[in-house]
């Protein structure tokens, strides 16, 4: 029944159509959807362009070799579809993010009438890169950019000629003690405040086997102080080391240090070193020699003195604006804080969050550390630092920079990284054969026989690591080669017994040691393993065995093992180390060693053992003791303490 006012079809309401009339609204569903047109999909105030109106970029566009469909078109001002629909009428299956053959990228280029040029992937950024220098190169041309900035000053000298006792003196603290066998291992770079005005020095190791690391030092300083023992004087050593001087064609001040002994002569020193053209000012020449006693701190203030003055002839300065760039001085894996760089800034300001990148590494920094151990947000030129946050440990030589972004810094990173690995693999592929062990090449030498020892290289720092490889490459001869299967830094895994196995290799660690996973695995599959401290005697030791010298030798046997599991706080004591035994045996007043993540961090003797509360011989496994350790309290939770003893294994 029909309601006053209301019509037929009218759905029951008054004086309007129904829903289902002619001519009323339709309603949508609830949660439809209205189809929209490119228009509204595309953003305001940018053009609306399909495959027939979209303009054809100018010039030669660069494409990486590799790129997806997803993106190749927007480069063209084309979709993904745009790619993907023309391919498949030439017959190519692909998706939006399958990668394009070199010619699938060309063909469809041509059909569209643009010009590219094809380069492998992270060229592009590393034009960008290297377009970045050159602008930075420009402004530093600048002389209105430029302020003064620290001298860089490299310490050099033979071993044990008292470089790093000089810079203990110099910015009082102490180093030498730390050092394995009193020989600077590694790169150190320090500031200290002098007049007023800031030095910045650099340690550099003394040793022959450190060539490439001190040429390093040369390359990025202003300044060089030659050290050279009134005792000993000119060495080997020293006059290369004058001659990396002379290349960086720098200002040279020599030290003649330890006059204090008895034997000290320094007008032969001086002698010496007129005959290699360093004519001292007392005889007239222009090369300042100052006579020191690092041991007594006597004439350090002169030589810091002419150092001064030397910088204030050569007016040292450097635009602190814009991207920072420098060199990577040393660079290793530290246990909790990843792979650290130490750089020296030498031009513009690098900042925490910069984007970097250094060789293969890259990354952004997450840190900065200055050589006080304090945590800063920037660094200028001259100003050396510790970086942290970097993809890998960098090398120890190369150049870092700041890149435009992140991207930027990953791509070309990368790219670096791959073509190393892949020259590395070519290089090292074609020099590997049926290896032969260590102890056993002269054997083959004498059978006439040309051999090839494989080396697996674990070392604890990068530059040591090169170093390593430089001094065993120069031992080659026509008779025996030498085939580097691996190098790595870290401590030695299974992963490198497994590879040395398979190649017949040899495993040389220095200052790492492998875990006990490692060394059992080596034991099973009669892989030598042959750790060092000391560079020079891994040198002497293979250089002995090529010529079938090897001398009896002491072997190192573990003894024990435990692991920390907790720390206590003794009063008048210090800390004991809560440990369960895992094998073995540890006994008290046994030589130890402690691990972290493989790597050595101390060495000495077990100083006290308990059982609850009671002092105890020994403890074997599967017990927990508490362990006192001379000299040591840095324990963490998951260290290993390891004991070990010598014993002759002779030569048969």
């Amino acid at each position: 029944m029909l309601r006053p006012g209301q019509v037929p079809g009218a759905g029951g309401r008054p004086g309007g159509p129904g829903r289902g009339a002619p001519g009323g609204p339709r309603r949508r569903k609830s949660g439809g959807r209205r189809r929209r047109n490119r228009e509204e999909l595309q953003p305001q105030g940018l053009p609306v362009y399909t495959p027939d109106n979209a303009p054809i970029p100018e010039g030669e566009i660069i494409i990486e070799r590799g790129s997806t469909a997803k993106e190749l078109g927007p480069k063209l001002n084309r979709s993904a579809a745009d790619v993907v629909r023309f391919l498949l009428q030439q017959g190519e299956m692909i998706t939006a993010t399958q990668t394009l053959s070199d010619d699938m990228i060309e063909l469809f280029a041509a059909e569209i009438g643009a010009t590219v040029q094809l380069v492998n992937p992270g060229e592009a950024q590393e034009a960008t890169l290297q377009q970045l220098l050159e602008v930075l190169d420009q402004e530093d041309e600048d002389e209105a950019n430029l302020q003064p900035r620290p001298p860089v000053i490299t310490v050099m000298g033979h071993v044990d000629h008292g470089k790093t006792l000089l810079l203990d003196r110099i910015r009082s603290a102490n180093v030498v003690e730390g050092e394995a066998g009193g020989i600077t291992q590694h790169i150190g770079a320090y500031q200290v405040e002098r007049g007023g005005r800031m030095l910045t020095f650099i340690d550099t190791p003394g040793h022959e086997a450190f060539t490439s690391m001190r040429a390093r030092g040369a390359d990025v300083t202003d300044i060089v102080i030659l050290v050279v023992a009134a005792d000993d004087g000119v060495m080997p050593t020293t006059l290369e080391a004058l001659a990396h001087a002379r290349a960086a064609e720098v200002p040279i001040v020599v030290a003649i240090n330890k006059i204090d002994r008895e034997n000290a002569d320094p007008n032969r020193v001086m002698q010496q070193l007129s005959e290699h053209g360093l004519v001292p000012e007392q005889w007239g020449g222009d090369t300042i020699i100052v006579e020191i006693s690092a041991l007594q701190s006597l004439g350090i203030d002169d030589l810091l003195d002419n150092v001064l003055l030397i910088a204030e002839v050569e007016d040292l300065r450097a635009n602190p604006a814009g991207r920072a760039y420098g060199a990577v001085l040393e660079a290793h894996l530290d246990v909790g804080r990843g792979p650290v760089a130490t750089v020296l800034v030498q031009r513009g300001t690098l900042k925490v969050g910069d984007p970097m990148v250094a060789g293969p590494a890259w990354g952004k920094v997450r840190a900065l550390i200055d050589h006080t151990g304090r945590s800063v947000k920037i660094a200028g030129p001259s100003m050396p630092v510790q970086v942290l946050g970097l993809s890998e440990v960098a090398g120890a030589g190369d150049e870092f920079v700041v890149a435009p972004d992140d991207k930027t810094a990953r791509r070309v990173g990368d790219t670096r990284g791959q073509y190393a690995r892949i020259r590395g693999i070519a290089a090292d592929a074609s020099a590997i054969s049926s290896g032969v062990k260590l102890e056993d090449i002269f054997e083959q030498i004498q059978k006439g026989e040309a051999a090839t020892l494989n080396l697996v290289l674990k070392a604890d720092v990068n530059g040591s690591l090169e170093a390593l490889t430089d001094s065993l490459r120069k031992l080659e001869r026509d008779e025996v080669k030498i085939a580097f299967v691996h190098r790595a830094v870290g401590g030695i895994t299974e992963n490198d017994v497994q590879l040395a196995a398979t190649t017949g290799s040899t495993i040389i660690g220095f200052n790492v040691r492998p875990d006990r996973k490692a060394r059992t695995l080596a034991e099973l599959e009669s892989v030598e393993i042959r750790t060092y401290e000391i560079i020079y005697q891994v040198i002497e030791d293979i250089q002995s065995a090529m010529i079938g010298l090897l001398e009896p030798e002491f072997e190192e046997v573990v003894t024990g093992e435990a692991e920390v599991r907790e720390i206590f706080r003794v009063p008048r004591i210090g800390a004991i180390a809560g440990c369960y035994v895992l094998n073995g045996t540890i006994t008290r007043g046994s030589k130890v060693r402690f691990l972290r993540e493989g790597t050595i961090i101390w060495k000495g003797a077990v100083n006290s053992l308990k059982r609850f509360k009671d002092d105890a011989r020994e403890v074997q496994a599967g017990f927990e003791c508490g362990i006192g350790l001379s000299d040591f309290q840095d324990l963490k939770a998951g260290d290993i303490i390891e004991t070990y003893s010598d014993r002759e294994i002779p030569r048969v």
